[in-house]
């Protein structure tokens, strides 16, 4: 069966959020309900050492006010902390918190898990052999949330 590029795309965006969705809903089942997509990009961002509103703005490819609602959120949930910075007593920085951490750890797992589902349900050896196809589509750089301009996307506050 032929499909067009727009189809492609289409087909690689749903697997995408049904990986996504599919997380979201097992981290709310673990205890945390309140953690978008979003969360994990800005926490991974702020590590990577993003650690002011407008530098995980640049980051995430946001506005500098997203950013700092983002930011907000992450503070009142506990995720992250705004700390006195030791060389400028004048400047506040964001670092991830202990509870930060270990909500992106379970994440980490329960991706893990859904990827071992994917290999029972398409066989191990071709689901290594998609993401060997994958990886030579996208090249050399693994999409990181880091490299500034990486566009998160995804998961509202």
């Amino acid at each position: 069966m032929s499909r067009s590029g727009a189809n492609l795309a289409l087909l690689l965006l749903g697997a995408y959020r049904r990986l996504v969705d599919d997380a979201v809903a097992e981290l709310a089942a673990r205890g945390y309900p309140d953690v978008r997509p979003s969360h994990d990009f800005a926490m991974r961002a702020i590590l990577a050492g993003a650690d002011n509103a407008s530098e995980l703005g640049r980051r995430l490819s946001v506005s500098k006010q997203a950013a700092a609602k983002t930011i907000a959120t992450l503070l009142e949930r506990g995720y992250i902390a705004r700390e006195t910075d030791p060389h400028d007593a004048r400047r506040k920085r964001i670092e991830v918190t202990p509870l930060g951490l270990q909500v992106m750890s379970v994440g980490e797992s329960i991706f893990d898990d859904l990827r071992r589902g994917w290999a029972d349900q398409i066989g191990s050896r071709e689901l290594v052999a998609l993401e060997a196809r994958l990886t030579e589509l996208v090249g050399d750089a693994r999409v990181r949330s880091e490299e500034p301009g990486w566009v998160a996307g995804g998961g509202g506050d």
